[in-house]
């Protein structure tokens, strides 16, 4: 094997504590994909395929599948932190490409926690009248000490947040499903034709809706913190994707059914102006519905930058002391201040609207790089006995799809 992926464990010193189960890293995926997908991209996505909204989302779901499915196996094969790095480095040998990878993950979680720490600060001063900065400062302090705290600890407050996240869309579906399917029943309701311009529209706005399941990834990156990592990691990424795509679809769907498509698509949240249409929601509920989904945003995106800070260094890629297990609280303490102190930077100096659009081209650049590091080690290592398995055609598949999604995305951002 080219490089050992395991190579991440100390001989001797605090380890990380595995207590972490299905169902707190199943919230934990959920809570890192569904926030900015859901409550941000739907106006942005009927704007470009209209009534076809909820297929958008669903050809999305298809070609990330590819992807999920890659890296299902792969926790699997190496169930250890900083795992992209860790995939690359066992099907590239070691190197400055798992280095890269890893910083590229990394580097993803600590620009989307600075940015989403401006967000919340908006929200945040829509129901407390207090200056901007001081959320901004409080925010990452606060979240940090959560996530230094413990695993168990922050995984928990990270499902909580969660649950009032997918209680927001169940309040969308609860109260606007009747809605919605009162006008599927209207006998003069019909579905435009779907022609050509149609089309064009619905992969248009499907890859804009690809970006919305970026998140589950993040759920490798503990894998030294779950108990029976190599059956529970690929039964989360699949039951995270699953109930994620059941969520868009339902929640599309009643969006554009329940409100006009210019005032969906011009909205600036556009999901808040669905539930004041269809529940009468007030904007203090919905700015608590919105802050629960970037604190929680927040706190996941620490926790899994801290440990690709901590399994690089493991590796021998970054300096010994961010590869240090507090005793007493068995997290990587050093390596989480570090991030903190990064997303704080940013939140307080940096305008962050191109570092944020630059987030999903690096997190496509690490799929094509897991995907083709999975290829090369199914050529040349056995399938896993007890393990998730893909078929040999899959990863290559999956490389050239999200190759053609990075070029299009690319050729987009250029011609706008």
């Amino acid at each position: 094997m080219a490089g050992n992926a395991n190579d991440t464990s100390p001989a001797s010193g605090p380890a990380l504590r595995r207590t972490v189960t299905l169902p707190l890293i199943t919230l934990y995926g959920l809570g890192t994909t569904i926030g900015a997908g859901i409550y941000v991209l739907i106006g942005a996505t009927t704007a470009r395929a209209g009534l076809y909204a909820p297929l958008a989302f669903i050809i999305a779901a298809l070609v990330i599948s590819f992807s999920a499915a890659c890296f299902a196996e792969l926790s699997g094969r190496f169930p250890v932190s900083a795992g992209e790095a860790a995939y690359v480095r066992a099907g590239f040998g070691p190197g400055a490409l798992p280095l890269l990878t890893g910083l590229l993950v990394a580097a993803s979680g600590i620009v989307s926690s600075a940015t989403l720490v401006q967000g919340g600060a908006g929200y945040l001063t829509a129901l407390w009248d207090l200056p901007r900065i001081v959320y901004v400062v409080v925010i990452p302090l606060l979240l940090g000490s959560v996530a230094i705290w413990g695993i168990s600890e922050s995984l928990r407050v990270a499902a909580l947040l969660t649950l009032v996240e997918v209680g927001g869309l169940l309040l969308v579906i609860g109260s606007g499903g009747g809605a919605a399917a009162e006008r599927l029943a209207d006998p003069s309701f019909a579905l435009p034709a779907f022609d050509a311009d149609a089309l064009a529209g619905v992969v248009s706005a499907g890859l804009l809706a690809f970006f919305a399941f970026i998140g589950f990834e993040d759920i490798v990156n503990i894998a030294e913190e779950v108990k029976n990592p190599r059956r529970t990691i690929p039964w989360a990424i699949g039951l995270t994707l699953i109930v994620t795509i059941i969520f868009y679809v339902l929640v599309s769907g009643i969006a554009v059914l329940t409100v006009p498509l210019e005032e969906l698509a011009e909205a600036s949240a556009p999901l808040s102006l669905v539930l004041e249409r269809s529940a009468g929601a007030t904007g203090t509920a919905i700015s608590a519905i919105a802050v629960a989904a970037v604190l929680n945003g927040v706190l996941i995106q620490m926790v899994m930058a801290a440990r690709v800070l901590y399994g690089l260094s493991r590796m021998g890629n970054l300096p010994a002391l961010l590869g240090t297990i507090n005793p007493a609280t068995h997290t990587p303490v050093r390596a989480s201040l570090l991030v903190v102190a990064a997303i704080l930077l940013l939140a307080l100096l940096f305008p962050l609207d191109r570092l944020a659009q630059t987030t999903s081209i690096l997190i496509l650049v690490v799929f094509s790089l897991v995907n083709l590091a999975l290829w090369r080690i199914k050529a040349r290592d056995p399938a896993p006995v007890d393990g998730f398995c893909v078929p040999h055609w899959l990863p290559p598949t999956g490389f050239l799809v999200t190759i053609a999604f990075l070029f299009v995305d690319l050729l987009r951002r250029l011609l706008l």
